[in-house]
C-alpha cells in the first residue's frame, strides 16, 4: 500500500509530494496529462528561424521566499536550481490618453515616476495606500494565509483582535479602498488590476486584496530565466530526488472510500492504487462533483462565483519592439465595462480589453533578433461564451491584434505565426471548470477568505492548489502546499 496518493501534477500536487517525500511518506503522484505541471504550462513552435517557447500560465513571480523555503525545506537551495531575475521595472503601464508609468522596484524612482505621470503629491498618496496594505498584509498573513482555515468559526478564532478586523477591512472593496487614498483614476485603474490577481472584479473583491500590491513592491517581481515553466522542471526533479513516483497519463476516474476514510484511488483503466492518504490538487468542483460526490460540500463551493478565464495570443514576430519591456500593461478607456462583460450577466469576449504582454528578455525563449509575445486578456468563462463556435477564436484575435495597433503597437506585418488558447482550451488542458483561472473568485469577504479547506470533511482526503485555501497564483498555491503537507504529517494514523 502506498503511503499517499496525489492526484494532479500541477505545482500545487508537485510542491506537496516533495514535502511530504522529504517528510518520510512513500508518495505517487497521478497525471492524468501527457506532460506535468498543470497551469504552470509551455508551448513550443519551431520555424525556420529557430524555436519559440510560450509559458502559458504565471510570467512572474512575487514573493519567492515560499520558493526558497520549499528548495530549502526539501533539499538543495532553490538557487541550485532556478535563475531568478528581478525585474525592474515590474511593469510598464500605458493608459488610454497616452501617459506612461514604468513601476520601478526602487522608491526613489517610482515616487519621481508617480509624480511625473499622475501629479505632484501622488507618490505620497500612493505610498500612503502602500502602508495602509502593509498593515493589511502583517494582519492577514499569520491567521489567514499561513495557517490553515476550516470555516467562519475558525476565521473568527485565527483574528487575533478588533483591530485587526478593522484593518482588513472585510466588509470593504479592492476599489474603494483605492478611492479613498487615491484621487487621480489612473491610479486607481493600477490597483483594480490586482482583483484580476485572484481573477476577481475589484468591485466587489476585498480590500485585503491591497496585500498584492504591497507583496510586488516590497518583495518583487521576479522571472525564471528559460520561463516560469522551469520551476515546474526543477520540482520533478526535486521529487525525483526524494523518490516520489509521478505518473503520467493516469486518469483518475474516483477516489475510493469507506466509512472509515479513503482507501486510494480507481484510475479510468480500472487500475486501482491503495492509499490511506490523498491529496487532490484539483479544482475543488470537479473533487466534489466528480471523484468524490458530496453533494454538502459542492453546494458550498457553488455560492460563491467562478474566477474569470482568459483569452491567450502567442505570437512570434521578427525583429525587436524598440522602448518594449518585459511586462507591459495597456489599459482601456472605461475598465468597468470590461468586468461588466467578464462578470456581468450578459457575458461576452471583451470588446475593448486590458491587454497584457509580456516578451521576455530572454534569448533562450526566441531566435536571434526575433520577439515571442504572450498576450493576456481578461475573458469569461468557457459557458458563459461558447468558446468553441467556428470561427470565434480567430476573430477575436483579429480584433485583439487591432487593438494592439490602435495602442500603439501594431505587430500585423511583423507576425511570423499567431496562436490563441481560448477558456475551452484552458478547460481541456488544466482540468479548470470553464477555464476558470484560480477556481472561485474572491468576489466577497466569503470568497477570499473562505476556500475550500485544505483538509476535508472525509478522513484522509486533503486539498491543495488554487482552488483551496489560501488562494491562486504562485505564491499562494505553495503556500497551500507547505500549509497540506503540514496537515498530512500531523494526522494521527487510521
Amino acid at each position: 500500500m502506498t503511503g499517499v496518493v496525489v492526484v494532479g501534477a500541477g505545482v500545487g500536487g508537485l510542491a506537496v509530494a516533495a514535502r511530504l517525500a522529504a517528510g518520510g511518506h512513500h508518495v505517487t503522484v497521478c497525471e492524468r496529462a501527457a506532460e506535468v505541471g498543470g497551469k504552470l504550462g509551455l508551448i513550443q513552435v519551431s520555424t525556420s528561424d529557430g524555436e519559440y517557447r510560450f509559458d502559458t500560465g504565471p510570467s512572474l513571480l512575487t514573493f519567492p521566499q515560499v520558493l526558497a523555503d520549499l528548495f530549502d525545506e526539501t533539499g538543495e537551495p532553490v538557487t541550485s536550481a532556478l535563475g531568478l531575475r528581478r525585474l525592474d521595472p515590474i511593469a510598464d503601464y500605458r493608459f488610454a490618453d497616452g501617459t506612461r508609468l514604468a513601476m520601478r522596484a526602487d522608491q526613489y524612482a517610482r515616487d519621481a515616476a508617480f509624480d511625473d505621470t499622475f501629479g505632484a503629491g501622488s507618490a505620497r498618496q500612493w505610498n500612503a495606500f502602500l502602508s495602509r496594505a502593509e498593515n493589511i498584509w502583517a494582519a492577514s498573513r499569520g491567521p489567514f494565509l499561513e495557517s490553515t482555515v476550516d470555516g467562519p468559526l475558525d476565521l473568527l478564532r485565527q483574528t487575533k483582535n478588533i483591530r485587526d478586523v478593522t484593518t482588513i477591512a472585510p466588509w470593504r472593496s479592492l476599489r474603494s479602498l483605492a478611492a479613498h487614498y487615491l484621487d487621480d483614476p489612473r491610479m486607481r485603474m493600477l490597483v483594480d488590476r490586482y482583483a484580476t490577481y485572484t481573477g476577481s472584479d475589484p468591485r466587489r473583491a476585498p480590500a485585503a486584496l491591497a496585500a498584492i500590491p504591497y507583496m510586488e513592491t516590497t518583495y518583487g517581481g521576479w522571472y525564471v530565466e528559460g520561463g516560469l515553466r522551469k520551476i515546474a522542471d526543477a520540482l520533478v526533479d526535486r521529487c525525483t530526488a526524494l523518490g516520489v513516483e509521478i505518473r503520467t497519463q493516469a486518469d483518475v476516474q474516483k477516489i475510493t472510500v469507506t466509512p472509515d476514510g479513503v482507501t486510494g484511488v480507481r484510475l479510468t483503466d480500472g487500475e486501482v492504487i491503495s492509499a490511506r492518504t490523498v491529496v487532490a490538487n484539483t479544482d475543488a468542483e470537479v473533487l466534489y462533483r466528480d471523484l468524490l460526490p458530496l453533494p454538502r460540500e459542492l453546494r458550498k463551493l457553488r455560492r460563491a462565483s467562478r474566477s474569470l478565464s482568459g483569452f491567450v495570443l502567442l505570437l512570434g514576430l521578427s525583429g525587436r519592439t524598440l522602448g518594449l519591456g518585459h511586462h507591459t500593461v495597456l489599459f482601456p478607456e472605461n475598465y468597468d465595462a470590461e468586468f461588466d462583460a467578464v462578470f456581468g450577466p450578459a457575458a461576452r469576449p471583451v470588446p475593448d480589453p486590458t491587454l497584457y504582454i509580456s516578451n521576455p528578455a530572454d534569448d533562450t525563449v526566441r531566435p536571434p533578433g526575433q520577439e515571442a509575445w504572450f498576450v493576456l486578456v481578461n475573458a469569461p468563462r468557457q459557458g458563459q461564451v461558447n468558446w468553441r463556435e467556428p470561427g470565434l477564436a480567430d476573430r477575436y484575435a483579429e480584433r485583439l491584434l487591432a487593438k494592439l495597433a490602435d495602442r500603439g503597437l501594431d505587430v500585423r506585418d511583423r507576425l511570423r505565426f499567431a496562436k490563441t488558447i481560448t477558456p475551452a482550451d484552458l478547460q481541456d488542458r488544466t482540468g479548470a471548470v470553464g477555464g476558470a483561472i484560480y477556481g472561485t473568485s474572491s468576489n466577497g469577504a466569503r470568497a477570499a477568505f473562505l476556500r475550500p479547506a485544505n483538509k476535508s470533511v472525509v478522513p484522509g482526503l486533503f486539498l491543495v492548489g488554487g482552488s483551496s485555501h489560501p488562494g491562486g497564483g504562485l505564491p499562494l498555491v505553495l503556500l497551500s502546499a507547505q500549509l497540506t503537507a503540514g496537515l498530512v504529517g500531523s494526522e494521527k494514523h487510521r
